[in-house]
């Protein structure tokens, strides 16, 4: 899951990334590029925390209340900032909540590798939160997922990643890991753990 092509099929996908682009005043190339090391970033924190039985249900809780799926059917609205202020659609709060006080250096870090400013990459990780639950919600939805259903297909998607591109994973898997000890788990568990456990 590293474009948007793969949450939303190729239409709305690349419809989606010009949206972004033209946003964020970025050509789309490097737009692709930053947005192909952010989810990698959302997905494996989710994917952590849903690791655990306590997480996966908080997780299903935060979907079921708030991430019906329904904002897959205006994210130009979400994009442009014309929609109410909710927990839908409330990109820094998630965002927030699931890094916690490391999304200024995920900013940087994609930003390094992507070229596009800071600024400009946090926006780019706003607007993908809510997208990645809104999609978390519909696919729910349509599967008619439990929390273990949740946790497995996050699971299965994080490895799909890992084994597609290294190099995108490393990076990533470096980032989270931030006591240094070898695993992400820990680290990014605890942080998404707190998001959802506030809802």
């Amino acid at each position: 899951m590293f474009s948007l092509s793969d949450l939303l099929g190729e239409q709305q996908g690349n419809d989606t990334l010009g949206q972004i682009s033209s946003a964020i005043g970025a050509d789309q190339g490097a737009t692709s590029s930053a947005i192909q090391m952010a989810l990698p970033m959302i997905v494996s924190g989710l994917a952590n925390n849903a690791s655990t039985p306590d997480g996966a249900q908080s997780l299903n809780n935060a979907l079921e209340q708030d991430h019906g799926g329904g904002l897959l059917g205006n994210i130009g609205g979400l994009i442009m900032g014309q929609l109410q202020p909710s927990r839908e659609t409330d990109g820094g709060g998630i965002l927030g909540h699931i890094l916690g006080t490391k999304k200024d250096q995920a900013a940087e870090t994609i930003s390094s590798h992507s070229g596009l400013n800071t600024g400009q990459v946090m926006q780019i990780l706003m607007m993908l939160a809510p997208i990645v639950m809104s999609f978390l919600g519909k696919k729910k939805q349509e599967e008619n997922l439990d929390p273990g259903g949740l946790a497995g297909y996050l699971g299965g998607q994080q490895q799909q990643m890992q084994s597609a591109d290294s190099g995108i994973m490393g990076m990533v898997s470096g980032f989270l890991d931030s006591d240094k000890d070898g695993s992400a788990l820990d680290d990014v568990a605890s942080m998404a753990f707190n998001y959802f456990n506030k809802k």
